[in-house]
């Protein structure tokens, strides 16, 4: 994977990784750190008034337990990130302008550097310390999911301006906040609740006044049985005609 660093002015700029990495690098005072300081007070003691053998011991003994308490403490950290991996986190880092930067990724895998533990996220390193929270998965998508319900409330007109032809869009709102659990309807405001159930019961009456009209054109269109009372009535005429065709057959054999 190659690695690009962005440009502003004809200058690198620093991203948040490498922000991140040099900051946990320069961070406090290590085991060694501690160990020069203690060299350069032997070296550059005062040949007159030298420190005392019980002094130096005790000055050893602080070094101990400070190595101790570090490796104690990296542990701790490393095993701390190590539960991170495969977890959605996220992480705020400040570069050298002081800018911030906050964003969210999945940990890749862990790896153990100078006695710091640093996380991969998107193939770039970034300092356990600069995680500011490890977020769970199913809070995640409850809020992904109440976002997108709101921003889809939010795209609907007015209900003044509501029409049957949004009512499609009514209906995949509402089923969809039925199949929610109470988990995540709970990220939803009451507000955002009460205008959905505004846009159904609006709905409601648009589908029942496009109904009602519907039934009234069908009951213009019943009212034809005249036309069946004509072919009734015809049928009736063709009968009588028929039956008189038989009568004037049978008065003329009779005749003869």
């Amino acid at each position: 994977m190659a690695v690009t660093q962005a440009v502003e002015n004809g200058k690198l700029v620093e991203s948040a990784s490498e922000s991140s990495v040099k900051k946990a690098a320069k961070s406090g005072l290590d085991k060694d750190a501690f160990l020069k300081l203690l060299v350069a007070q032997m070296k550059y003691q005062d040949p007159l008034e030298p420190t005392s053998n019980t002094e130096f011991i005790a000055q050893y003994a602080t070094f101990s337990q400070v190595e101790q308490m570090q490796n104690m403490a990296a542990t701790m950290e490393l095993s701390r990130a190590s539960s991170m991996v495969g977890k959605l986190v996220e992480i705020q880092s400040t570069d050298k302008n002081g800018d911030a930067h906050v964003f969210q990724g999945v940990v890749e895998y862990v790896t153990y550097e100078n006695n710091k533990a640093y996380v991969s996220i998107d193939g770039s390193l970034y300092s356990v310390d600069d995680v500011h929270a490890v977020i769970d998965e199913t809070y995640q998508a409850a809020y992904e999911l109440a976002a997108a319900f709101v921003k889809a409330i939010d795209k609907l007109p007015s209900l003044s301006n509501l029409t049957i032809a949004d009512r499609e869009a009514i209906e995949t709102l509402q089923a969809g906040f039925n199949k929610m659990t109470a988990y995540q309807q709970g990220y939803i405001s009451d507000d955002y609740i009460k205008k959905l159930q505004k846009y159904v019961e609006r709905m409601a009456e648009l589908i029942e006044i496009a109904g009602g009209d519907k039934d009234e054109d069908d009951g213009d269109k019943t009212e034809g049985p005249d036309e069946t009372d004509k072919t009734e009535g015809s049928g009736d005429g063709e009968d009588t005609k028929t039956e008189g065709t038989e009568n004037g057959g049978e008065s003329a054999g009779g005749t003869a």
